[in-house]
């Protein structure tokens, strides 16, 4: 049903619910709570199914973990999750059942071990001549501790994360097997850490062909997909040849986040466009940016879920 129909129903849904409450709790806010609540409590398909697009981004991607905890605490319902790069990281983690203050900790403990330090010491050289790529130790050890010997299967929630076979340049989307192998291939940076060997293919981040995966939530049987994105912008020269290349995968998504924002029914851009790939040590201020844009947003996006959930409330009256 087009928006504006949606809209007229929202309207009659409110004028509906106001002969049933008291004279004094007709205030408009209170009617549309009322209305929210109702939404929140239900489950599909009374309502429509939710889907969260958790978007790559390196150490910005943390911004996600204050957009979750805004959203968790307004009692925003979410059915189904997908991630990509980052966004893969923090979205197994929350599709798992793991408290949102417990995501922090991650952000924190990876300021806290120097990650950027550890990408900006890498030598050029060294990727030149050595016979293997890095494998990222801090981020695999951390995958292993939270996610290990989990499959998709036993998670809280539906979750979806996506790669790259470096070899065809083929999206890969997964969504059963072992979640610690596929989170590892989502968050790998191609050309700096080694690619995930899995089923005949060799895999890398997804943040090269699936930047924002909105796609992936609506096939997990999403109605409505809310993305959170965390694009860069940045405006300062890279400081050297390996930040070039981490610049250079940045636009790659960027670029591809312009049409995926698209297919997104709502969109949480946090303001962390001026944090690299690899700031680690920037993980809490892009999870405080999270929480500042979250909750200026989350209003809207109760507003914009009423909308579209007005038929099937109607249907309820």
């Amino acid at each position: 049903m087009c928006f504006k129909s949606n809209t007229v129903i929202l309207a009659a849904l409110l004028c509906a619910c106001s002969g049933v409450l008291a004279a004094q709790e007709t205030d408009d806010e209170v009617l549309r709570e009322t209305l929210w609540t109702r939404l929140a409590l239900a489950r599909p398909p009374a309502r429509p199914s939710v889907g969260l697009a958790l978007s790559g981004g390196g150490a910005r991607g943390f911004a996600h973990t204050g957009v979750l905890e805004v959203f968790e605490d307004a009692g925003f319902p979410v059915d189904y999750v997908a991630g990509t790069s980052m966004g893969s990281v923090i979205g197994a983690l929350y599709a798992s059942g793991l408290p949102v203050e417990d995501i922090w900790r991650f952000g924190l403990e990876a300021s806290g071990r120097k990650v950027s330090r550890d990408f900006r010491s890498i030598k050029l050289v060294s990727l030149l001549i050595a016979d293997k790529l890095i494998t990222p130790t801090y981020i695999n050890q951390f995958i292993e501790r939270r996610l290990g010997g989990m499959t998709f299967e036993k998670l809280k929630k539906p979750f979806a994360c996506s790669a790259m076979d470096i070899r065809t340049g083929e999206k890969i989307v997964f969504t059963d097997g072992p979640v610690d192998m596929a989170v590892r291939s989502s968050v790998n940076l191609p050309g700096i850490f080694a690619p995930v060997k899995y089923r005949q293919r060799y895999l890398v981040d997804g943040g090269v062909v699936d930047f924002i995966p909105v796609d992936a939530a609506r096939d997990l049987g999403a109605d409505w997909v809310l993305a959170s994105v965390t694009d860069s912008s940045p405006d300062s020269m890279p400081e050297n040849v390996l930040m070039s290349l981490l610049r250079v995968i940045d636009i790659r998504g960027s670029l591809l986040s312009r049409s995926a924002e698209k297919k997104a029914d709502f969109l949480v851009k946090p303001e962390v466009g001026d944090i690299a790939l690899a700031d680690f040590d920037k993980c809490a201020e892009a999870g405080e940016a999270g929480l500042v844009e979250a909750f200026r947003r989350v209003d809207a996006a109760k507003e914009a879920l009423l909308v579209y959930s007005a038929p099937c409330l109607a249907e309820k009256l």
